[in-house]
């Protein structure tokens, strides 16, 4: 005979209690807002149900197209969101292992925790912010907008029921925030989550600290998995030569992004292990502050990948005003109505404003999807750099 459903489970679970640490979160303490029937009949973890519910989400789709740093240009090897979240995924995931946590909440956490951002990036994510400020919603944090796309906006309004464990991981994933040593806040519910975010719309610098090791674990990875890569990347498109990186952070951490990921990776192991904190070493953590530093003045900064941002600004600014004069007029024809609203669930439509729902189209969209949106007379020029 087959075994059955609960058999499997049970199976699962016990061997989650022989080889996980005891500073990990176990699979059976995954809490959801709604009870879900199907769930109560299903071999899987809570968790690994998260990872499956992402993957397969129409969001994580438009990863393929988002801007992780460079846009505009055309070159087959540069780094796209998807190819990002799928870094964390990993970076995390061989961290976890080496400490014992629980490794389909860190996949679940990392493949989930850039779903909001906006087309064009860090850069048009600015863009967009302004313009919700101007609209009375406040400012637009790609954070806050991954969970609240999970959890109000995927599959058509009704969301994904994702335990609390992955949406508070992925709202509390900020890699850009430089940190040494981080010690897990477990004393978490959905009502103190609620009100997180709702401190962080109002304070957006507010620093927030992941319930779970394994979601210390995703933010320490997304450090790990850019700074390097997008050195590599600028490299590729001329903007920086390797001899320049900084030499004391090129001695601790090496000068490639191979070395970069090794030597950061087996620090925080080494520090971490058998720990209740997730940890950087001083000599790494300054070292990796310096570079940190370096990828800002010499990237992120760069005036050469900021050629278009008049233009992208502009474009942002149009379409906001579009869609919001569509809803307004109801106005049916326009795509806001045929490509997003369309087969909404009704209390989607109920619960949030106009500017909200405008906010949550042009976040979803896709850098190509975008520029489709846009007057051809405006569109910024494409850039080809390489194949």
């Amino acid at each position: 005979m087959s075994p059955t459903w609960n058999t499997i489970k049970s199976v699962l679970e016990r061997r989650e209690q022989q080889t996980l640490s005891s500073r990990a979160e176990s699979s059976a303490a995954g809490i959801r807002r709604r009870g879900e029937d199907q769930l109560d009949r299903d071999y899987r973890l809570a968790f690994a149900v998260d990872v499956d519910r992402i993957l397969h989400s129409l969001a994580y789709t438009r990863y393929i197209d988002k801007t992780q740093v460079f846009y505009l240009i055309e070159n087959d090897h540069i780094t796209h969101r998807v190819l990002h979240v799928q870094l964390v995924s990993k970076v995390a995931r061989t961290i976890g292992r080496a400490l014992g946590l629980n490794q389909d909440l860190i996949e679940a956490i990392a493949l989930g925790h850039d779903i909001g951002h906006a087309p064009f990036g860090h850069e048009g994510e600015t863009y967009l912010s302004k313009l919700c400020e101007q609209a009375g919603i406040g400012p637009f944090l790609h954070n806050v907008q991954s969970v609240h796309f999970l959890e109000s906006v995927e599959r058509k309004g009704r969301g994904c029921n994702l335990c609390l464990q992955t949406l508070d991981g992925i709202l509390c994933h900020d890699g850009e925030i430089h940190t040494t040593n981080l010690k897990a806040d477990r004393k978490k519910n959905f009502q103190t989550f609620g009100e997180e975010i709702a401190a962080k719309r109002r304070d957006p610098s507010l620093q927030l600290t992941p319930m779970t090791m394994e979601g210390c674990v995703v933010r320490f990875a997304d450090t790990i998995s850019y700074i390097g890569r997008d050195i590599e990347d600028a490299i590729r498109l001329g903007l920086v030569r390797r001899e320049e990186m900084p030499s004391r952070s090129a001695s601790v951490l090496g000068d490639t992004n191979g070395k970069i990921v090794y030597s950061l990776v087996t620090d925080i192991v080494t520090q971490s292990m058998d720990k209740d904190h997730v940890a950087f070493s001083e000599e790494v953590s300054a070292a990796l502050r310096e570079l940190k530093r370096f990828n800002y003045e010499r990237i992120y900064m760069n005036k050469k990948i900021k050629s278009a941002s008049g233009r992208i600004e502009a474009l942002f600014a149009l379409l906001f005003e579009r869609y919001l004069g569509d809803l307004e007029a109801d106005n049916r024809s326009s795509v806001i109505f045929t490509h997003f609203l369309k087969d909404m669930a009704p209390g989607y439509v109920e619960r949030h404003t106009s500017p909200e729902v405008v906010r949550d189209f042009i976040s979803g969209m896709t850098d190509n999807y975008f520029l489709r949106q846009c007057p051809d007379d405006m569109q910024p020029i494409l850039h080809v750099s390489g194949t």
